[in-house]
């Protein structure tokens, strides 16, 4: 009894394990059709598939929804017509409301637009650019579009600083749906697709290796591989066979063949060995560490012979995809009458009896914009595009890949996932690498190869100016040898340009080889070294490098001596007007300085004549501060400070400009520019062949006027003549060349006028040629360092003894009243404040001079004995009345009646009659009876 009791117990729990899923996925979900194609023959079919199939389950597990998916899987057998075929199968027999697949591009092409006919949403992984979700409403990309990937290439490639790239791809709707993102994403980063091989999926090994034979011949070292693993397992193998998986190259390979590496044998990985890749970055989680487990159980079991296949960004794409469908059947809800059918008629196809379906565009809807968190990381579907996240950037090395770095837009390259908006293409950010042919070295991405033609070099020849260019020609051998400054820059930048470059130099001249032939419109160089101006008119032709010299166009004229024996240059130092200036406040200051001391210094009185010849010496004799009258105002003690210093000033100055005009400034040019030479009519040189006779014709200059030259030698000898003697009076040309002529003749010779802008010496390539930024950036770190120096001075030599360094010479000019303004300023207001408040002194002392009834003349002239009395200077400033200073007063100027009494003081001097009130100054005398006005008489 008791066993029985256990075994119906055991039985009851076993039952209720069996119903419980049941109950979870609800039996009486709506069921719902859906149509999966893929090609089982393919290793990404298969796996897949096990995704697909597994979404299902997961999802519905332990959950319950009103609707459930019955898929309805269908084998495209890698065919466009199969898939075709079996999508109308789905729609027509089984009316799926929405298929899944296919995988290839080709396929879902036809598929969609059967899709968009019969309004059923396609949900694929396809990655081609080609088709596009914004032409095909019912397309929904549920993968990654493969353009995406043009930035994170592009990103590789701009780090490690490569210039150009060839892209390979396979010739199928897939490979070249890549270009043109390609193309512009390495435009944004200053680079470009030099080459594209397209390369047929049929095509045999012998077909690849010429193709890479072809290849080997060119410049560029860096490849971009966009192929599928079957034709990349060959050609890669091709590769290693023609030896260029060696030391030097550079290989990418793009996120397909990247993610299925594991489906590639193992001698094309061996042959892959030092690849970088790109692939989408599946971010870690616990939810995909356990599906991997339960994937790869199941996966193994299901195929055995695909041991090496592992789980990867297509089959979580596919488990997202399946799970985005279900959840948007789920939000639909239903009803679920599919199909409305069609009109039966006699010429009707299959499409036409599928009818049209009735749910698609509300589902469509639903996947078109969809976001969750999948296992692939962020699962966000914006119209119809799976939206990029990071891509991870991968090495091959051994038998598989390591991740040296990460990219995403915002953040450019890194080994992890930044969260800041700094955007990086440093090498540093990324892991190491190890390159094809085992090495760490970075390879420089272009190299002449041996067997390819060398840069033929043309080489303009002239007659003269070798310094700069000359070619010699060796008649045994017939090999030419260019020498001079401007091939000393060439071959320095050459050398320092990050891969090697071989060339040839060619004359580039006329059939007598003395002059330059040709003309830039029709250049037959790989490039032209030389003398060569860069101009507006000739980058139409060429594209021109960076300048290596100065620019702009300049004059040369001789220098004359200035005459410094001439009698007068002692006046020089200073303009006339400055001289006046100094001269009129000499007076003033002197004049100002006696009237200051005139009432209280002896040294300030005397005759008339005397006191006139006071002014002008005091004033004079602060020059040499030779001055040995006393002072005794403090007003002029103030005046005769400043003075003083504008005196120490002036003649500092004046000292200083002398000297510089009887040593340095002893040479001037004849002409100071353009506008003299226009305006005398002389002849004018400038070097032959050069672009400058055009210029001076713009100038207006007269073309009779103009002569040219070949050679320094014959600039000097023209300009010593003079334009009078048969030469010129004055070189026109270049900077480059005036400065190292100035070098050797700056002694009889000066740069006048201002420099006319010209771009300078520089390298001429064909259009297109991507030598041009190469080698400008080389020129940049020549004449940066100390090699341009270096080179200058082996062909120019040293330049001390220079007056300056452009050859032009320093001069000193007449010192001008505009520099001394300020100085005479202060020296103005301060005699000017001390006159103003001596006057206003003595007119308060003498105000009762001014309360009288007498004319103006008559004022003045008391005003003016008065000031020509002496007075002491310790004496108040206020005329005490007392009877003893009166008489005193009286005495000492018998011309003047003065009487007291009590009404006040009485004043006269020949008419002038003043009263003078009793003031409280006066209430101290003894006043006790009137007193009689007193007449004094001359020397009583």
């Amino acid at each position: 009894m008791h066993n029985s009791n256990l075994l119906f117990f055991s039985l009851f729990l076993l039952i209720s394990f069996c119903i419980a899923p049941l109950r979870a996925q609800n039996v009486t979900a709506t069921k719902v059709d859906v149509g999966i194609i893929l090609d089982f023959d393919s290793t990404v079919g298969k796996l897949t598939r096990t995704c697909m199939l597994m979404a299902i389950e997961d999802f519905y597990a332990n959950r319950s929804y009103n609707t459930r998916i019955i898929p309805h899987i269908r084998d495209s057998n890698s065919d466009v017509i199969a898939a075709a075929s079996a999508a109308i199968d789905l729609l027509k027999n089984i009316q799926v409301m929405a298929i899944i697949g296919p995988q290839r591009s080709t396929q879902a092409k036809f598929v969609i637009d059967i899709g968009d006919k019969v309004k059923v949403p396609i949900v694929s992984l396809a990655t081609s650019p080609s088709l596009s979700p914004k032409e095909s409403p019912y397309f929904v990309r549920s993968a990654q579009c493969s353009s995406y990937q043009a930035k994170p290439i592009a990103a590789i490639v701009k780090t490690f600083g490569w210039r150009e790239v060839v892209f390979i791809n396979e010739d199928s709707e897939y490979g070249i749906g890549l270009v043109p993102f390609l193309t512009e994403g390495l435009l944004q980063v200053n680079a470009l697709v030099s080459y594209q091989s397209v390369i047929p999926p049929s095509a045999t090994n012998d077909q690849i290796l010429g193709e890479l034979y072809k290849l080997k011949t060119m410049q560029t070292r860096v490849f971009v591989v966009h192929m599928l693993p079957s034709l990349a397992s060959r050609f890669f193998k091709m590769a290693k066979e023609a030896e260029m998986m060696n030391e030097g190259y550079a290989w990418i390979i793009t996120d397909a063949l990247t993610s299925l590496l594991d489906s590639v044998d193992f001698s094309a990985i061996e042959a892959m060995q030092g690849v970088l890749g790109v692939k989408a970055y599946i971010p870690r989680s616990n939810e995909l560490e356990n599906f991997t487990k339960r994937w790869r159980k199941r996966f193994h079991e299901e195929n055995p012979d695909l041991y090496r296949t592992e789980l990867n960004i297509f089959g979580l794409w596919a488990y997202d995809s399946i799970t985005a469908l279900a959840m948007a059947i789920e939000r639909f809800g239903g009803p679920f009458q599919n199909f409305m059918k069609g009109v039966k008629r006699d010429n009707s196809t299959d499409l036409d009896d599928i009818g049209i379906s009735t749910i698609g565009p509300s589902l469509v809807g639903l996947l078109r914009n969809y976001s969750s968190k999948g296992l692939s990381g962020d699962f966000r579907v914006l119209d119809g595009r799976l939206q990029p996240s990071a891509f991870e950037i991968v090495n091959v090395i051994g038998k598989g890949d390591n991740r040296v770095g990460l990219w995403r837009e915002k953040h450019g390259i890194s080994k992890i996932l930044k969260m800041d908006d700094h955007k990086s293409t440093k090498k540093d950010n990324l892991g190491g690498i190890i390159w094809p042919g085992g090495t760490s070295r970075m390879p420089k991405g272009w190299e002449m190869p041996t067997s390819g033609k060398k840069l033929r070099v043309g080489v303009p020849v002239k007659s003269g100016f070798s310094e700069f260019i000359k070619i010699e020609r060796n008649d045994e051998t017939n090999d030419v040898e260019a020498t001079g400054f401007c091939i000393d820059v060439f071959k320095e930048v050459m050398l320092s340009l990050p891969y090697a470059v071989v060339y040839d130099f060619i004359p580039f001249e006329t059939p007598d080889g003395h002059n330059a032939a040709g003309d830039f419109n029709d250049l037959k160089y790989d490039a032209v070294v030389g003398d060569v101006t860069i101009v507006a008119n000739r980058s139409r032709f060429v594209d021109f490098t960076f300048p290596y010299t100065e620019s702009g166009v300049s004059i040369i004229v001789p220098i004359k001596d200035n005459d410094r024996k001439n009698a007068w240059i002692f006046m020089k130092p200073l303009t006339t007007g400055l001289w006046l200036t100094i001269g009129a406040f000499f007076v003033f200051t002197g004049f100002v300085v006696w009237v200051l001391e005139h009432r209280f210094n002896e040294e300030f009185r005397g005759l008339p004549l005397q006191q006139i010849g006071m002014i002008f010496w005091f004033s004079f004799s602060t020059l040499v501060f030779a001055h040995k009258e006393k002072v005794i105002s403090n007003l002029t003690r103030f005046v005769l400070i400043v003075w003083v210093f504008v005196v120490l000033v002036l003649t500092s100055s004046y000292t200083a400009n002398l000297t510089s005009m009887l040593t340095v400034q002893q040479l001037q040019p004849t002409i100071t520019d353009m506008n003299d030479l226009i305006r005398s009519r002389e002849y004018v040189g400038y070097q032959d062949g050069s672009f400058v006779s055009g210029f001076l014709n713009n100038l207006k200059l007269d073309s009779s006027k103009l002569k040219n030259y070949s050679t320094f030698e014959e600039y000097d000898e023209a300009l010593s003549k003079g334009s009078r003697n048969g030469g010129v009076a004055a070189i026109v040309d270049e900077l480059p060349y005036l400065k190292f002529f100035l070098a050797k003749y700056c002694h009889k010779y000066t740069m006048v006028g201002p420099t006319y802008k010209t771009a300078g010496f520089g390298f001429a390539f064909p259009k297109g040629s991507p030598l041009v930024s190469d080698v400008s950036r080389a020129i940049l770190n020549v004449t940066e360092g100390q090699k341009m120096d270096r080179i200058s001075k082996k062909w120019f030599g040293e330049e001390d003894g220079c007056p300056s360094s452009d050859g032009q010479v320093i001069t000193s000019e007449s010192l001008t009243l505009d520099s001394f303004k300020g100085l005479f300023l202060i020296a103005g207001l301060s005699s000017s404040s001390a006159l103003a408040i001596f006057l206003c002194g003595f007119l308060y002392e003498n105000r009762v001079i001014f309360a009288s009834d007498a004319s103006i003349r008559q004022k003045l002239s008391a005003l003016f004995r008065v000031f020509d009395e002496e007075k002491d200077s310790s004496s108040s400033k206020t005329l005490i009345r007392s009877r003893t200073e009166i008489a005193v007063t009286a005495a000492q100027s018998p011309a003047i009646s003065i009487s007291y009494h009590n009404e006040g003081i009485f004043w006269q001097d020949e008419g002038l009659s003043v009263t003078e009130p009793v003031t409280p100054i006066h209430q101290g005398l003894p006043v006790t009876e009137p007193v009689t006005p007193i007449h004094h008489a001359a020397g009583s």
